[in-house]
């Protein structure tokens, strides 16, 4: 039986053909050939009662489609080809970049379905979406100012400007700071101008994380490098700018102290022995921060103990790193101030000579013992525990003392007897 089309869907479509139309109707199997007026369709789908194509080119007219099987040529339907509007071009968002291009491009306007070309000047757009109202695309390279036109189907848009701007090249005024660790992995502040879009900082030939940007500041974590002066650079779209020197600091080292003992109260005066020592910024001992810092030169520094006790590890602190325990002797002992409690014997012959055994505390570092002033020889036994020989006097009473690095201790009588 001959094939019967009741109706097809859409029944109107551009001009360039391609869009997919659907025809419904009986006997419609085993399709041989679609015609739109004169002009064959591509067959996508046949079943007895529909068949899609897709649509031939066509002029701005209308046409009868056709379908025929081995049964014969069914009647016709009405198809109507539309021309597609002229694009129109209203406005280019943002209307400049840089020369270099790639960066992304907004066209609004009419009639831009189906953008086939897209032009900054002569050279052609990447395009990324399209629509009856938008297009957006990648910019391609140029120089001054171009014309941007849009191409369809129904032919090419009026021109819009487009200028092409060269980025300024960055330029740096300061870092902040302008020093630190061979380990790298601290914050650095460039300051300057034209520094938006940075794509690379460097210190030296090392690249540095950036952290944030703007157009006056740049904020970076330091690469690591060896202990030296290097320049460091931000590179934008503009180029690349001035160095500015940036000093990478071996960490100091603590190798002795002197004294390494003191009182608990602290307020002595500790000289700290290394290297690296001259940007010392921060001494501690067992984290309490010391005060008075001098620094006499790179391998030698004083300061003012504070209060502690027991032994702890003495740090220097610089932009270059702290200090550790791993090498030298960086430790200091607080002690207890020393105190007698007994003499024994309490008297004895005024020529001398004779061991005085002095009960107490906090004796072990006893560095002097004294008879009304008198230095006199002995030997600390123990914390408890020091015996001296009485140096003679006068006869009469004096006052026995131990010093140690703590301090001096109380005062015990002892009397010196006539001979």
């Amino acid at each position: 039986m001959a094939p019967a089309l009741s109706s097809l869907s859409p029944a109107t479509g551009p001009t360039s053909g391609g869009s997919t139309v659907t025809l419904n109707g009986t006997n419609l199997s085993g399709a041989t050939v679609v015609l739109f007026g004169s002009n064959p369709a591509t067959v996508l789908t046949n079943t007895a009662t529909q068949i899609t194509v897709i649509a031939p080119a066509g002029s701005p007219s209308s046409v009868a489609v056709t379908v025929t099987t081995a049964g014969g040529m069914s009647n016709a339907l009405t198809y109507t080809y539309v021309a597609a509007p002229v694009p129109v071009l209203t406005s280019v968002s943002p209307p400049s970049g840089p020369p270099s291009g790639g960066n992304t491009v907004t066209l609004t306007g009419t009639g831009l379905s189906g953008a086939t070309s897209v032009k900054f000047g002569a050279n052609p757009a990447t395009i990324l979406t399209s629509s009856a109202t938008q297009v957006t695309v990648i910019a391609p390279a140029n120089t001054g100012t171009v014309n941007v036109t849009v191409t369809t189907a129904g032919g090419t848009s009026n021109a819009l400007p487009y200028t092409y701007t060269a980025t300024p090249v960055p330029s740096l005024s300061s870092l902040n700071p302008t020093s630190g660790p061979t380990s790298g992995g601290n914050t650095v502040t460039l300051n300057g101008t034209n520094l938006t879009g940075a794509t690379s900082v460097k210190f030296g030939s090392n690249p540095a994380t950036i952290l944030t940007n703007t157009a006056t500041q740049v904020t970076v974590t330091a690469p690591a490098g060896p202990p030296s002066s290097v320049g460091v650079t931000v590179t934008t779209a503009g180029g690349t700018s001035n160095p500015l020197p940036y000093f990478y600091l071996a960490a100091p080292t603590v190798s002795d102290l002197s004294p390494h003992l003191g009182p608990a109260t602290g307020g002595n005066t500790v000289t700290v022995f290394g290297s690296n020592l001259t940007l010392t910024s921060a001494v501690t001992f067992g984290g309490n921060p010391a005060t008075g810092i001098i620094v006499v030169s790179d391998s030698q520094l004083t300061v003012t103990a504070p209060a502690g006790s027991g032994t702890v590890v003495v740090t220097v602190t610089t932009p270059g790193g702290t200090s550790t325990a791993a090498t030298g002797n960086p430790y200091y002992t607080y002690l207890g101030a020393p105190t007698l409690t007994s003499l024994t014997p309490a008297h004895g012959s005024e020529l001398g000579g004779e061991a005085i055994v002095l009960g107490g505390s906090n004796l072990t570092y006893t560095d002097a013992v004294t008879f009304g002033g008198v230095p006199a020889s002995f030997s600390a036994i123990s914390d408890t525990q020091v015996v001296a020989t009485s140096p003679g006097g006068a006869p009469g009473t004096v006052n026995v003392v131990a010093h140690t690095p703590a301090g001096n201790s109380n005062a015990l009588p002892y009397v010196y007897d006539p001979s």
